[in-house]
């Protein structure tokens, strides 16, 4: 079979969590104080290639929620997954991963940092749906922006 006529799969193998972590830095005297939240949410994708065709995502979700200038709770979560990627291109392969791969891993990291945040005594985060593919769209931007300045330097 050609690599042109190669069959396309995407096949999801394991979804797990790879790294779990909370912290409130401020208990018990934040649970005494008005609870106003300040909530901020960080999210960085890794993947790399463990084989031929089978790749290994990681969703990281930090959740840092401040009262005033105080740390009331700081939650990461690390939702891993081993995919099955075969018979795309390189672009297609690329969006997959920066894509479809943490849109997959999400509302399982959703969930987990919902229910950390519950069992440290907070009221409960439902963190607000992610657009990946506006996230990866915006990446690719960055590249080309950096890779022109970049090109721009050396031209110089």
């Amino acid at each position: 079979m050609s690599e042109t006529t190669q069959e396309q799969r995407f096949i999801i193998q394991k979804i797990y969590t790879k790294d779990i972590s909370f912290e409130s830095p401020n208990a018990p005297g934040i649970f005494t104080s008005d609870f106003k939240p300040a909530l901020e949410v960080n999210l960085n994708v890794e993947s790399k290639s463990l084989e031929e065709g089978i790749y290994h995502v990681v969703l990281r979700v930090t959740a840092t929620t401040k009262v005033e200038e105080r740390t009331a709770f700081l939650c990461e979560v690390e939702q891993a997954g081993i995919f099955t990627l075969v018979g795309f291109g390189d672009e297609e392969l690329s969006y997959l991963l920066g894509s479809q791969c943490p849109n997959t891993l999400f509302p399982y990291a959703r969930e987990v940092v919902s229910d950390l945040v519950a069992r440290g005594g907070f009221p409960q985060l439902l963190l607000e749906p992610v657009n990946f593919d506006a996230m990866y769209q915006e990446h690719l931007h960055n590249q080309s922006s950096q890779s022109q300045e970049n090109n721009q330097e050396t031209a110089q």
